[in-house]
């Protein structure tokens, strides 16, 4: 997952709000959004290489999300373990939000660079390996995450912010347009480009919200609507290396009952 903007307890109909473009590899198999067939209490799309998931949720109002930390100075060790199994382990536990990334905080170096973000009813709370802070609680408000620290103010991640703000002025938010804010493939120009130690090719091609490139791009967009009154709603579109949409999933739940 490589940008994602959020509303937390910003919106009268929805607790949390999610925007959320996954940019990968192409030939790093995935499995769409679905209910795991190992751990039914899991809601999110597979990592067929780590079994991990992006981003994930679960019946009871359990969520997480994972961004790589781009660092080319610090590659991971060839054991190091899978980043994407810190969603789905906070998913199927019982820890609050809060003690998981207190916890994780201890074995965090073991990890290659990423940003996580978990969250149940009544909290949400932010952890980076990279940043010196540690882990902390956010307070209501709405925040972006790309792959350096939560609100970095990298072009894309701004200018998604700004867009995702006007929408939730709305009395109800609008899943297509939140797909149209996500589908943007414009490029930064050469004085807007972050510097994280790619070429500078490479860092204006991963500079638009919408990444198209043979190699690896964007390979799935997602919205999440986590209301007020317990409905979830999630939908998911999938797109090739041309960045043609592929196929589509959508599911809406509450409690116990949920159908695709």
């Amino acid at each position: 997952m490589c940008l994602l903007v959020l509303a937390w307890m910003k919106h009268p109909r929805y607790r949390l709000v999610v925007a959320a473009n996954r940019d990968e590899f192409h030939d790093r198999p995935a499995a769409p959004l679905g209910w795991w067939n190992d751990d039914a209490r899991v809601l999110g799309g597979r990592d067929l290489r780590a079994g991990g998931t992006w981003l994930g949720l679960t019946r009871d109002g359990r969520f997480g999300v994972v961004t790589n930390y781009r660092d080319l100075e610090a590659a991971p060790a060839a054991d190091s373990p899978s980043r994407g199994r810190l969603v789905p382990e906070f998913l199927a536990g019982d820890s609050a939000p809060g003690s998981f990334v207190r916890r994780l905080n201890g074995s965090a170096s073991s990890y290659a660079g990423f940003n996580l973000l978990v969250g149940g009813p009544d909290a949400l709370h932010y952890f980076s390996n990279r940043d010196a802070g540690g882990p902390r609680e956010l307070a209501p408000g709405i925040y972006g995450l790309s792959n350096h620290l939560l609100d970095s103010p990298w072009p894309k991640l701004v200018r998604t912010r700004e867009r995702f703000a006007a929408l939730l002025a709305a009395d109800d938010v609008d899943a297509t347009a939140l797909f149209d804010l996500l589908a943007d493939r414009e490029r930064a120009g050469p004085a807007g480009l972050p510097d994280t130690g790619l070429s500078p090719e490479w860092e204006r091609v991963l500079s638009s919200p919408f990444v198209v490139n043979e190699r690896y791009g964007t390979r799935c967009s997602t919205v999440l609507l986590l209301g007020q009154d317990a409905r979830t709603v999630v939908h998911e579109r999938r797109f090739d290396a041309t960045g043609r949409q592929t196929g589509a999933t959508r599911f809406e739940f509450a409690g116990a009952d949920a159908r695709g």
